[in-house]
């Protein structure tokens, strides 16, 4: 289980700095088009290119946030439950995110293998979507195992308890 986990540590760290990759080159494409606005030479598909862009640092944050509670949650009433009761809430929700987020990857992947058939591609600058549909399937599936891997920990938990 440890070669495991650490797998899926390294993988959500790769992912972690595809998006952050993605993040500097999402801010420089808009920088240097502001400039080039000014001049009058924008450059040409940077508003398809900074949303490909959005959507891989999107995706690739995911696995990585979630891993260190990065996300925004609302705990008011959940901390004065006993430490059993908020780990069987905290299995549930988990239970759910896993049930929602398999899923959701599962038909991104077979939307992309049908925008693959298709040939689609985006609108100005003609590049295939189905690569970028096909990392956003990845990294949801990988986010999805990253949910599995915190579900067997909170079982832990609960048997220890």
């Amino acid at each position: 289980m440890k070669h495991f986990n650490l797998i899926l540590d390294r993988t959500s760290g790769g992912l972690k700095f595809l998006g952050a990759v993605a993040l500097v080159c999402m801010m420089m494409l808009t920088v240097a088009d502001v400039i080039g606005r000014f001049f009058k030479h924008p450059i040409f598909g940077s508003v398809e290119l900074v949303g490909f862009l959005a959507v891989i640092v999107m995706a690739a944050a995911l696995p990585y946030t979630f891993k260190m509670d990065g996300h925004v949650g609302v705990e008011i009433i959940v901390r004065l439950l006993p430490k059993k009761t908020r780990l069987r809430l905290a299995l549930l929700t988990q239970g759910l995110s896993l049930c929602l987020f398999s899923i959701i990857a599962w038909q991104m992947f077979l939307y992309a293998g049908d925008i693959h058939e298709t040939g689609e591609v985006s609108m100005n600058l003609e590049f295939p979507i189905y690569y970028i549909v096909y990392l956003l399937a990845t990294a949801l599936a990988i986010f999805s195992v990253t949910i599995l891997e915190r579900i067997v920990d909170i079982i832990k938990q609960l048997k220890e308890s």
